[in-house]
């Protein structure tokens, strides 16, 4: 983001990584999500023009992290972004959070992971009935650390997928910069459409970026 111009505060939860974010040309601002209240993030997001959440427990934790991170952090986020008039939202969910509606477990899929997508479930959901943010939903595939690519296929239904965490940043970007996307839910993978022009073709036409 910051390579196109855009000033971007990243909320970080381990003091070690300020410096990452700030050798990214980004300002850290020190804060955990999961002992923050709604004033805290308030204060962090102020004068934003958009907010962008991509938080989550990460492996290796358990089914109430999924829930603390991955569901209510994303509502205090939201929360504070109604608070301080911050109307653009792009959340970072997860493809396959349909698949665990009323109780269901795709198979295959162990508690915890279940518990991850029912969380990211209802964090989409709490976004879907706020009229005070003009929110997108984005559901990459597995993530990878490969180097991006560029290439993506974005659409309501894609199927399962890698997707570069690089190009999802980029995807995340072109989104914030069409507001013509607010509203949408669109699942990401590597694919074979360049990023613009996969995000143009949601929208089939120019928008302009959040000022």
């Amino acid at each position: 983001m910051t390579a196109g111009g855009d000033t971007v505060t990243a909320i970080v939860r381990q003091p070690q990584h300020l410096t990452d974010v700030e050798q990214d040309g980004a300002r850290g601002v020190l804060l955990d999500l999961e002992r923050a209240d709604v004033d805290d993030v308030a204060s962090a997001i102020t004068g934003a023009d958009a907010v962008v959440f991509a938080a989550g427990a990460g492996p290796g934790s358990g089914r109430p992290r999924k829930d603390t991170v991955d569901r209510a952090a994303s509502v205090l986020m939201a929360d504070a972004a109604e608070r301080v008039g911050v109307r653009r939202f792009v959340q970072i969910s997860a493809i396959g959070t349909d698949q665990v509606r009323e109780g269901a477990v795709p198979a295959g899929t162990d508690d915890v992971f279940a518990a991850y997508l029912r969380a990211k479930t209802a964090a989409e959901d709490d976004l879907r009935r706020r009229d005070g943010l003009e929110w997108t939903v984005l559901r990459p595939g597995r993530l990878v650390d490969d180097p991006a690519t560029g290439l993506v296929t974005l659409g309501e239904h894609v199927g399962r997928g890698e997707v570069t965490r690089d190009d999802v940043a980029a995807v995340v970007t072109a989104l914030l910069h069409r507001p013509g996307t607010a509203g949408m839910t669109l699942e990401l993978v590597n694919g074979s459409t360049s990023v613009e022009d996969a995000v143009r073709a949601l929208v089939g036409r120019p928008d302009t970026p959040p000022s």
